[in-house]
């Protein structure tokens, strides 16, 4: 069972919210601002959001990014916009999920098991540790490492990393990319090239001297292993 945080300002909401969620056995806060949200998941963290986007303070996207700037806890967008742009904008910015009002107990409950599932575990490889030239990652324990030394990785650059770890030397295509670490079926290039510019500067390397990632243009991404320095060549 996780600790949810319910971030609703309406209060027959909240209260249906909490109601069902306790009684499935999760642990409930709730606050009805941005910024009483933010110090929640600053202070006191939590498994997962519940984010509503009609916030009095804060329109829920901005409040979206600020919880980004803090935390990579999993946060469920609850709308009533049902705009498809707007909710390709919200994933991108760093919603893990979203409902469109309304929305009934078991379908939220549903979300929230996959989207724990996924980051909890639902993307580990068979492997337990996966290692491919100095990189060592661990995708139960969520650890990684480079040469020995650990790597601080934001939990997407983790489950992108640990995604292409786990077919070293093979070019996956971005739509595979978007659909297995963002859950996404279209869209989100320009957040896979954020994500894979963070991850070149953590395992020291740039798009144009790369040791680990490569970009194949219009075709994907491969990740393996560096090919070991030969003896310099005598004339």
């Amino acid at each position: 069972m996780a600790t949810v945080l319910v971030v609703e300002d309406d209060p027959f909401v909240r209260s249906a919210l909490i109601r069902h969620l306790s009684e499935c056995g999760h642990a409930v806060r709730s606050v009805g601002t941005a910024l009483e949200a933010l110090r929640e998941v600053a202070q006191v963290g939590c498994d997962l959001v519940i984010l509503d986007l009609g916030l009095p303070d804060l329109d829920g996207s901005e409040a979206l990014k600020m919880i980004r700037g803090l935390t990579d806890v999993p946060v469920i967008i609850s709308t009533a916009r049902d705009d498809e742009a707007e909710i390709v904008r919200l994933l991108n910015d760093g919603a893990d999920d979203y409902l469109v009002k309304p929305f009934s107990g078991e379908h939220l409950t549903a979300r929230m098991t996959a989207v724990l599932r996924r980051l909890g575990g639902g993307m580990a490889p068979t492997a337990k540790i996966l290692r491919v030239g100095g990189l060592a990652i661990d995708a139960q324990r969520r650890e990684a490492m480079l040469d020995g030394r650990p790597l601080d990785l934001t939990r997407r650059e983790f489950d992108l990393l640990a995604f292409l770890a786990s077919r070293p030397g093979v070019v996956v295509p971005r739509r595979e990319i978007l659909a297995e670490v963002w859950r996404q079926t279209y869209g989100g290039d320009q957040t896979i090239d954020v994500h894979l510019s963070w991850l070149r500067r953590k395992l020291g390397e740039t798009a144009s001297n790369p040791r680990y990632l490569y970009t194949v243009r219009g075709v994907g991404v491969r990740l393996e292993a560096p090919v070991p320095a030969g003896p310099e060549q005598r004339p």
